[in-house]
């Protein structure tokens, strides 16, 4: 915007050139389906940005309204921002679902566990602020099943990426499809953790 008003670019021009900006996909990305409550994708995948994320979730927000997290965190990466992500989690949001992010060649539940235990450590309490959903796709259904009129469902961890790591074969994955299936009632079950919907309490998870 400094360098268009720098170029006497008309005020009015650039207004209607913001406004007709799409965003950077995958970057606080939206997904209408005509539903009651705000949903979004975003690329949030660090301590620091899934707070980011958050906070601009939480403006989005209606008054007293919530914000669902689906976010995870990924193998072969970083293991301490597992636990610092959920720290953040608990925090910020009021409800977080903890689910797979390319998790490669560890072992998906481990990375699950960390992650939970972060959330405890902020004072969260499984079941009740928080839940592991191993199938991201189920996740993000769970989610959507839980927002009410002016709450906001922020999938972190994905954004604009197409497919998403498990051993040593990428599945193909894309946040911004899942979230818009989930809203019409749909499951996306692209992943190998679709052929069973039993996570690490062993209940059933729709």
């Amino acid at each position: 915007a400094a360098t268009a008003v720098a170029l006497d670019v008309p005020c009015a021009a650039l207004r209607e050139g913001l406004r007709a900006f799409p965003g950077v996909p995958g970057r606080m990305e939206r997904v209408e389906r005509g539903q009651p409550f705000t949903a979004v994708v975003d690329f949030a995948h660090t301590p620091n940005s899934l707070r980011q994320a958050l906070l601009a979730g939480r403006q989005l927000a209606a008054p007293g309204g919530r914000v669902i997290v689906v976010f995870g965190s990924a193998g072969r990466r970083d293991v301490e921002k597992r636990r610092l992500m959920g720290l953040v989690a608990a925090e910020l949001a009021d409800y977080a679902i903890i689910t797979a992010e390319d998790p490669r060649t560890e072992s998906l539940d481990s990375i699950l566990a960390q992650v939970a235990e972060g959330c405890r450590q902020g004072g969260g309490g499984e079941g009740v602020t928080f839940e592991r959903v191993a199938d991201r796709g189920l996740a993000i259904l769970r989610a959507v099943g839980l927002a009410q009129r002016g709450d906001v469902v922020l999938v972190c961890g994905k954004g604009h990426e197409q497919s998403m790591c498990f051993g040593e074969e990428e599945y193909p994955w894309d946040d911004r499809e899942a979230l818009a299936a989930a809203l019409e009632g749909r499951h996306v079950a692209t992943l190998p953790t679709a052929a069973t919907a039993v996570g690490p309490s062993g209940i059933h998870q729709l």
